[in-house]
This record gives C-alpha cells, structure tokens and sequence, in this order.
C-alpha cells in the first residue's frame, strides 16, 4: 500500500493527472451540454454543467487512478424524454464525449509540438518547465484517446452503445441498451476472458487504434 505514495508514484500521479482529469471532466460536461442544447436540463439542475473536478469526481474512479493508473468519473444523468427526438438525441449526447476527448487529444498533440520546437538550455530552467510540461501533454495524447476509443465500444451503457441502438429497429434497441444493468460485468467478463484465451480487449483492440491515433496526430509515446 505504501508503494501507492512512493516518490515514483507520485511522480506518475503528477504527470498522468492534468490529462485525465482534463479528459473525464470535459467528457461528462460535453454530454450534460450537448443534452442541455437539446432541451434536457437535468445535468444543469443537477451542478453538473461545470468545469468543478468536485462536481464529477467519483470515489471508486478516484480511488482506481491511484491503483492501475487510470480512472472514471460520475456519469452526467441524461433524461432523453426531453429531447424531440430521442433517439437522435441519444445519438448526438452520446457522440459528444469520445468526439470532446479526440479534440483534446489533438489539442495536446499541439503542445507536444510546440514544445519540441523550442530551444533550451540543458539543466537551466526553461527544461525544468519544458520537459514536465511535454511529459504531460504526452500522457494528455495517451488518456484521451484511450478513453474517446474505449467509450465508443458497442457495450452498453458505454457511449458506443447509443451510437449502435440508433441504427436498430427501436424494439430491439431497448431489447439492447436494457443490458446496460450488466454492462460492467459484461466489461470485467471479457478482460477476464482475455487471461485465459490470449485474446486481450486493451491490447488487441483498443490500444493499436491509440497507436494509430498518435501517429496521425504526429507525436511518440
């Protein structure tokens, strides 16, 4: 337990933060706006429409970052009954999050290259900003693009799974989205799979799209 605070954790913590917490606080907002856009008001009567870490945070999401490097934060409620059409409603809160979490990725990316292209003095001050500072904009490129790739997977309530029941017949888009009450068990279920058949959803799925992302943005990891 004690090796969670040890100088080189916190040293990782330092540098994977920013970026995540700029990632799941801005994808959570980008879903309670777009709705709020629409004509859902409830992630706005609720605080949630607000740039406030606080106001996302979640224990068990907070509590994981520590553990494996990586975390969530409360999901925005979304009332679709308020929306005109539902369904495309749906769609476009949905798309808003992963697409929120590409924008920042590129966003990152941009520093990285500005960064590259400045000059500085070996052990001097300006490293001591620069290489901090490039470190964490690389993790800002990693964390938001793992988490717009994994949020489009088809696994209810995952965001990809909006994205999907739009294109179903409604009767069987319900029939689908009404497992999202397993979706987390459906997700623990595959990553568990993976241990045994060598088939890894992280490393086989989501990671060589990261991989690709990062060399259309231009950057190393």
């Amino acid at each position: 337990m004690f090796d969670l605070f040890s100088p080189e954790r916190l040293q990782q913590y330092a540098i994977l933060a920013p970026g995540l917490l700029i990632a799941l606080v801005c994808h959570e907002v980008a879903h309670g706006y777009v709705a709020y856009l629409l004509g859902d008001p409830t992630a706005k009567s609720q605080g949630r429409l607000t740039l406030n870490p606080l106001k996302h945070l979640d224990p068990l999401g907070t509590l994981a970052f520590f553990v494996v490097h990586f975390g969530w934060a409360k999901p925005v409620p979304v009332n679709a009954g308020y929306f005109k059409n539902p369904r495309q409603g749906m769609l476009l809160t949905a798309i808003a999050g992963p697409l929120t979490n590409f924008i920042l990725a590129a966003a990152f990316a941009t520093i990285i290259h500005i960064l590259v292209s400045l000059e500085f003095t070996p052990g001097g001050l300006s490293e001591k900003i620069i290489v901090p500072t490039y470190l964490m904009a690389q993790a800002g490129v990693f964390v938001n693009l793992i988490l717009g790739i994994f949020n489009l997977l088809p696994i209810p309530p995952l965001d990809g799974s909006n994205v999907v029941a739009y294109f179903l017949p409604p009767r069987m888009a319900n029939t689908y989205m009404s497992l999202s009450r397993y979706g987390f068990i459906i997700l623990i279920g595959l990553i568990l799979m993976g241990r045994f058949s060598g088939y890894s959803l992280v490393g086989q799925v989501i990671l060589p799209m990261v991989h690709a992302g990062v060399r259309i943005l231009g950057v190393t990891m």
